[in-house]
């Protein structure tokens, strides 16, 4: 068995000698590990001025070659306003911000930097580029004058007076006229025109004028003129009084009283009436129905001078045709008008939206089919708008069953069409000038 070395030097070794070696023995064995641990420190101490040594040596290289430089990219902007100008997007994402240089003074290879100092220098750089960043952004977000040209006023005023919605307010008073009974005289006939779209201008100015608060907040109306600031308000109702005085005239005493009314009535009931109801009761879409519906009477009083059943009957027609236009229309623009705070069926009673535009496609099937009974038109009318009436009404029922964006699209751009194809296929079937008088004279 072999001897420990404690054992082997207390037997060789006697006396005070033995007791002395025996005594550095057992001391050297206590203290080997505390030595130990000490020089793991000092060389652990060493590694860490080594890395210090290191980082000096690369900010002294980046000093001497500046391609070698820290870039630093700025944040991301935040999106800016559709109101404001934006700056292109590439020349932002091109602008690199460098870290501010050190001199070479200041980096003392016999100073050994700290960690506080370290995020000191790379804090002041970041700050740096930031500032230069908020600077740039600040200037582009301010609020800049748009400044009105000549030349932009025609398509701002068309934008206004919602040029698209005139031109279909305008052909179904024309149809109106069309279809009375009588020779056709061309001055009056010009005269309407004339006079129902400026009334037409009027109302729909009138209009947007008083919704600017509720347009900005959807994006179906957001780049209005007004909403954009193209034109003061000031500008927009001396414009639709511009539009409203000479139309209204012109109806009156060009047309005859009667249509003057009736053009009078009908903008105070688009702008006084549906536009505040809007905001109030889902009232608002029969209101609307009913301002639309006006129209094509005016073009029959114009050519008569009277209100006959043929123009309630016109006046149905266009009644009708519009629960399946707006309501199809609503239903896909639903939260755009919860966001502007409109109260329409499509938003507080989606059912009752889906029934009422089904109800309504199926009742311009009676209504044509009453033409002829009023001798508005021919026998050949029902039969030849059978089919379009048949397939909005079958549009008008995918649209209550599925109740989705998709059905209520067919039903709009069906809708788009239907219309202008319904009244030119009454002209085609129009009762002639002398059918009603040769039907009450008896056969000689």
């Amino acid at each position: 068995m072999a001897a420990s070395p404690h054992c082997l030097s207390s037997r060789l070794l006697t006396g005070w000698v033995g007791g002395c070696v025996w005594y550095l023995e057992r001391r050297a064995m206590r203290e080997s590990h505390h030595k130990f641990m000490h020089l793991f420190r000092n060389v652990n101490k060493q590694w860490i001025t080594f890395q210090h040594f290191t980082f000096l040596k690369r900010m002294y290289a980046t000093q001497l070659n500046r391609s070698l430089n820290q870039q630093v990219k700025p944040k991301p902007e935040p999106m800016v306003s559709p109101f404001l100008e934006k700056t292109s997007s590439g020349q932002a994402k091109a602008e690199i911000y460098e870290m501010k240089p050190f001199s070479p003074s200041s980096l003392s290879l016999s100073r050994k930097p700290n960690e506080k100092e370290l995020i000191e220098l790379e804090s002041a750089s970041v700050i740096e580029g930031s500032i230069d960043v908020g600077k740039e952004t600040k200037e582009e977000k301010q609020w800049k004058e748009m400044k009105l040209h000549a030349d932009d006023l025609p398509g701002i005023l068309a934008r206004l007076s919602k040029i698209k919605l005139t031109a279909l307010v305008v052909s179904t008073t024309s149809a109106g006229f069309a279809l009375a009974p009588g020779p056709f005289d061309w001055s009056c006939f010009l005269l309407t025109f004339l006079g129902t779209g400026l009334a037409s201008c009027a109302a729909n100015s009138i209009n947007q004028f008083f919704e600017v608060p509720f347009d900005s907040n959807m994006n179906r109306t957001k780049n209005r003129p007004l909403v954009r600031g193209q034109i003061s308000p000031l500008l927009a109702v001396s414009f639709a009084t511009c539009c409203a005085v000479p139309g209204v005239a012109l109806l009156t005493w060009g047309v005859n009283p009667l249509t003057g009314a009736l053009g009078v009535f009908n903008i105070f009931l688009y702008t006084c009436c549906y536009t505040p109801l809007k905001r109030i009761s889902i009232a608002n879409t029969w209101v609307g129905a009913v301002v639309g519906a006006i129209p094509p009477v005016m073009g029959w009083t114009a050519a008569t001078g009277s209100l006959d059943a043929g123009a309630f009957l016109l006046g149905g027609i266009l009644y009708s045709w519009q629960f399946p236009h707006f309501n199809a229309l609503s239903w896909g623009l639903r939260e755009d008008y919860s966001r502007g705070g409109y109260c329409m069926m499509s938003v507080t009673h989606p059912a009752l939206c889906r029934r009422v535009a089904l109800r309504h496609c199926l009742a311009l099937i009676g209504l044509c089919t009453a033409a002829p009974l009023l001798d508005v038109t021919t026998w050949a009318f029902p039969a030849v708008s059978l089919p379009i009436n048949l397939y909005i009404s079958y549009l008008g029922f995918r649209f209550y069953a599925d109740a989705d964006r998709k059905s209520s699209r067919k039903l709009f751009f069906c809708s788009l069409w239907h219309l202008p194809l319904l009244l030119l296929l009454m002209l085609t079937c129009k009762q002639p000038p002398g059918g009603e008088s040769d039907k009450g004279e008896p056969q000689s």
